[in-house]
Formats: structure tokens, sequence, C-alpha cells
């Protein structure tokens, strides 16, 4: 399923960027508040914020465990995948993947945009708190996405950028889960 959405995205990823630009997102309000979903001191306080509510020790533990370690190893994951695809960010003037050497600073992620690091902490963040909150789970699978298309408006990453990071997201939270539930 992630390898088709991936593959999907990269097939929408020109039409995207002629479609859906808008420089100006960070201008606006909720163009802001929908960044900062990706941005992990975000999560850090809202988990610190479940810990101070939640009574029952077990569920307090591994619920704040998920949301701190959900979106921070996220962040960590999509570092390390912008250094292995090393695909760069899109020019906002001219469609076109390009691509930096291994020779070309082999340790630096500067100017690399696949995955999103903001979508895929926001959505690690969102699959996270899914588990704690069910019924609550397409608010925050909606914020997410938010994050995500504010990143593609502002043509600061492609769509595929975002769907691979939703995908890495989904894999993160639910590896630590798995974690958590056994360890």
């Amino acid at each position: 399923m992630s390898v088709c959405a991936i593959g999907a995205a990269h097939l929408l990823d020109e039409l995207a960027w002629r479609l859906v630009r808008v420089p100006s997102v960070y201008d606006k309000d909720w163009g802001r508040l929908l960044r900062s979903m990706g941005f992990l001191p975000t999560w850090l306080a809202l988990a610190l914020a479940y810990w101070l509510h939640q009574r029952v020790e077990p569920m307090r533990r591994a619920g704040t465990m998920l949301l701190v370690c959900g979106p921070a190893l996220g962040g960590a994951a999509a570092e390390l995948l912008k250094l292995t695809f090393r695909r760069l960010r899109p020019d906002a003037e001219q469609f076109g993947y390009a691509f930096r050497a291994f020779s070309d600073g082999p340790l630096s992620n500067r100017g690399m945009g696949l995955p999103s690091s903001h979508a895929l902490v926001a959505f690690a963040a969102a699959f996270a708190l899914a588990r704690l909150f069910p019924r609550a789970r397409w608010v925050f699978y909606l914020l997410a996405a938010g994050c995500g298309l504010t990143r593609v408006m502002a043509t600061a990453h492609y769509l595929s950028d975002v769907v691979t990071a939703a995908c890495v997201g989904w894999v993160v939270v639910a590896l630590l889960r798995r974690r958590l539930a056994t360890g």
C-alpha cells in the first residue's frame, strides 16, 4: 500500500508543483499553525501535558514514550533518509528532480527534501496520538496532512516527499509501539 501511495505521489509531483504553490502560505496564521505540527518541541510539550494528565502509570509511561519517541525518531529517520536519497528540494521556478552526489557533502543534508522532516514529525505524532485517542484520530491525521500540504504549497517539498514521510512515520510508530509493548 505504501509503495503504491509513494508511486502515485511521484506521478502527481509535477501537477501538485504547478497547482498548489502558494509561497506566502506561512504569512497566514493557519499556515504557521499547520507548519508547527512538524516542529518537535510542539510534541514534547504535548507529551508533557499527557504525562501530567494520565494517572494510570503503565499508560502514562507508554503513552508519554510514544509521544516523545515517535516524533523524535521520525525526525531522525527523515534526516538519515535524506542523506540516503539525496534528492534536493524543489526549485521554485522550474519543475525537475535534482540529486546531490555522495561526494558533495556526504554528511550534509542541507537543501535536501526527501522525505520532508516536518511532515514526518507531524505524521509520526499523529499516528502516536491516534493510538492514544482513537476517536479523535482524524483530527490528528488532518493536522498532519495540513502540515504536509503547507510544505508543498511553500515549494519546500514535492508531494512525494510528504507522502513518503507519512508512510515512514507510520512504520516508525508501528515499530515503536511493538517495542514499547514487549520491552
